[in-house]
């Protein structure tokens, strides 16, 4: 089955794409493109999909390049292909042909890139990495290998929407307990319950930033089952596990 890749005119300076799970090997809850090594996946199943991902940016499996994630701000610049994969979760580089890969399954998948100083990132930002500066790190980290911030755009790709992701007070405490204008990400839910809107989030962290342009392709994890993973939607289901979309960048020569 032929891969489904979204891509952004923002980032038409270098191969790039936003992966669906549509065209891979996986099956069961994982059907289709499943490309986290963390699931419970079949690890050889994992790595054909991997492998195609791989083709698809036009790079060797070495050279795409993942970070150990964690939910953390912290930031890795990647100085050559290396299968080693520290704690971090977002990346950057300036070396050509290297594609750095971010898994996502409802969080933020952000891509960078500075077309005319050749350096890219690609950071993983859910609600916590966002809010605890994953983003601004980020483009800290592409500014110490040349890149203008003014001349770097980003994208996030398909992440959870607000009508689906319903959280509690406690959640809005930790955002309002840094600014008090982060209230405007919330609606009202039922009862107590609020609805958070991350990319909107995310874009204002990017835009705040200064950078040159940012934009989410507004598709929603969630939503979308045939497209997309979901934790969220997994937990609902009582589902076993889940599957991980991934998204890449290559560094332009």
């Amino acid at each position: 089955m032929t891969l489904d890749i979204i891509t952004d005119d923002l980032l038409a300076g270098t191969t790039h794409g936003f992966f669906t799970r549509k065209g891979g090997a996986s099956s069961g809850v994982y059907a289709g493109l499943n490309c986290g090594f963390g699931s419970s996946d079949q690890h050889e199943i994992v790595a054909i999909n991997r492998d195609r991902v791989a083709q698809a940016m036009g790079v060797d499996c070495d050279s795409l390049i993942g970070v150990h994630q964690v939910h953390s701000p912290d930031v890795i610049t990647v100085t050559a292909a290396t299968s080693d994969k520290p704690k971090a979760d977002a990346m950057v580089t300036n070396v050509p042909g290297v594609a750095l890969s971010i898994l996502t399954a409802d969080c933020q998948p952000v891509l960078f890139l500075d077309a005319q100083a050749k350096v890219v990132g690609a950071a993983h930002a859910g609600w916590k990495g966002a809010l605890d500066g994953v983003l601004e790190n980020t483009l800290n980290a592409m500014e110490a290998l040349g890149a203008k911030r003014a001349n770097i755009t980003a994208v996030i790709g398909p992440s959870i929407s607000q009508s689906a992701y319903e959280v509690g007070p406690e959640f809005m405490d930790a955002f309002l307990a840094e600014d008090p204008l982060f209230a405007r990400f919330f609606a009202q839910g039922n009862g107590d319950r609020l609805q958070f809107d991350l990319p909107a989030f995310g874009l204002m962290r990017l835009r705040g930033a200064g950078i040159g342009e940012a934009g989410w392709t507004r598709h929603c994890t969630y939503s979308d089952p045939k497209r997309f993973y979901s934790y969220r939607r997994s937990v609902h289901h009582k589902e076993a596990d889940y599957g991980r979309l991934i998204a890449a960048i290559v560094c332009p020569t």
